[in-house]
């Protein structure tokens, strides 16, 4: 004799197949430009009116504001300036003259996907199986809980974009991310923000494919001209479909799908490359295939071709002063950044490291004063644009963040002093209006399930 017994559960996920079914295939069997199917989950949180007063303001969006206040409400910048009236009620801070700038925006990092500590464990951010791994996505090795995340804010990093490492031809889609407390990648993410594709060209793919190809770098072009001619037939084929939905919808290839939507304007190339040449290379490459190339990062030869970059509007994502690690890194020197600035390209001082981005400002420092041995002054208000507004650029997000200006995203930094010197610190940093870091209340600290978890009580933490 049969025996049934009653399996609630079981008749819920046959209920819920079921439905399914008569709905049809799930989005997932379809290729929907801009189709989000990891959506941003993070929520601008109730924050209070306040006004900072008495501050010097780098405000990235025009001349130094000695004595300024600034107003937030809401979360945005309500008022910046020389003469702000504060209404009655709002909390004011007196800065009594120290610095007020925008958050630090590094669109160049790994934090997440390279955690800490650096065990083969926690290395995440390189799929080096082939060439092209444009199917990849950063924020699927992002762990929220790397500590590394609180050091970034405690630096005044309030955005950074995480991109996969720079082994293949293709290293797959990077990800831009709020540096808040958070249980899950998705409630980091920046709302809205486009996706990047990180690309790179060099030494990196010829010595991970050596034995197995590109072996060279004419083979490194091949492959990019290659995949590009297959995603340009892909985004035909569904763009087709989409519009007529007749017969049976081609099958989705997520590398190719990637691909199709830089070809479409969705996704920002970010392409990792050293040479000036091979830049050049690249720059063909884009034009031959109609896309455009966001920014150049490392660019350690930038001031060889920097009149080309400024004219074909890329920017120069690059560091203050490496150079010599490698053949390719032969040529670097440490005006580069002041050169492209000169010649008019838009020159961002990004990190590639988890150490230099908690310094940026330092780093652009360094980077004014080598321009200055040369001849070529750099401003502060021009300086604090590399590694505010410039990298907003870089992100698609410049009409957001960046900059403090009226009806902007209120992510602000306090400094104990001029932010290009060693000797400051940050003192609060807000995010949306909301204070994410006081260096004067360690209660309130960002503090990570890696310093939770199971310690020795002997740590005494």
């Amino acid at each position: 004799m049969a025996i049934i017994l009653a399996v609630p559960h079981l008749a819920a996920a046959q209920t819920t197949s079921s439905t399914a079914d008569a709905a049809g295939p799930g989005r997932g069997a379809r290729s929907v430009p801009n189709d989000d199917p990891f959506p941003s989950t993070y929520t601008v949180p109730a924050s209070a009116p306040f006004a900072i007063r008495n501050a010097t303001i780098l405000t990235a969006a025009g001349p130094i504001i000695r004595n300024g206040t600034i107003l937030v409400r809401d979360g945005k910048v309500a008022a910046v300036g020389a003469s702000v009236t504060i209404p009655a009620g709002v909390q004011v801070i007196d800065a009594g003259g120290k610095y007020v700038t925008p958050g630090i925006i590094d669109d160049h990092s790994h934090l997440g996907v390279y955690a800490a500590p650096g065990v083969q464990a926690h290395s995440d951010g390189n799929e080096m199986t082939k060439p092209n791994t444009a199917e990849v996505w950063a924020e699927h090795s992002v762990w929220p809980q790397d500590p590394q995340f609180p050091l970034n804010l405690a630096g005044g990093v309030t955005t950074l974009q995480v991109l996969p490492g720079s082994a293949n031809l293709f290293g797959g889609r990077g990800v831009v991310l709020k540096v808040v407390p958070a249980r899950t990648v998705q409630e980091m993410k920046f709302p809205g923000a486009k996706y990047g594709l990180k690309m790179a060209c060099g030494e990196n793919p010829k010595r991970v494919y050596a034995s197995r190809g590109p072996a060279t770098r004419m083979g490194n072009v091949a492959g990019y001209r290659a995949a590009w001619i297959q995603a340009e037939g892909y985004r035909r084929k569904w763009d087709k479909w989409n519009a007529e939905q007749k017969g049976d919808a081609p099958t989705r290839d997520l590398g190719l799908e990637t691909l199709a939507e830089v070809l479409r304007g969705n996704i920002l190339v970010h392409n990792h490359c050293y040479r000036a040449d091979e830049m050049s290379q690249m720059l063909d490459i884009a034009k031959e295939f109609g896309y455009d190339i966001r920014s150049f990062h490392h660019v350690v030869e930038g001031y060889k071709i920097a009149d080309l970059l400024a004219a074909r509007g890329v920017a120069a994502s690059v560091w203050a002063d490496w150079g010599g690690f490698k053949l390719e890194a032969l040529d670097g020197i440490k005006a580069n950044p002041a050169i492209l600035h000169g010649a008019g390209a838009r020159t961002i001082i990004h990190s590639d490291s988890a150490s230099d981005s908690q310094r940026l400002p330092q780093e652009a420092a360094k980077a004014v004063a080598a321009g200055r041995k040369i001849g070529i002054n750099i401003s502060p208000e021009d300086a604090i644009k590399w590694v505010t507004i410039n990298p907003a650029w870089a992100l698609g997000l410049d009409d957001r963040i960046g900059s403090l200006e009226p009806g902007k995203n209120a992510d602000i930094v306090l400094w104990s002093g001029d932010p290009f010197s060693v000797y400051s610190r940050t003192e609060k940093v807000w995010i949306d209006g909301a204070l994410r870091f006081d260096r004067q209340d360690p209660a309130t600290r960002w503090r990570t399930d890696f310093e939770l978890g199971f310690i020795p009580t002997t740590e005494g933490r």
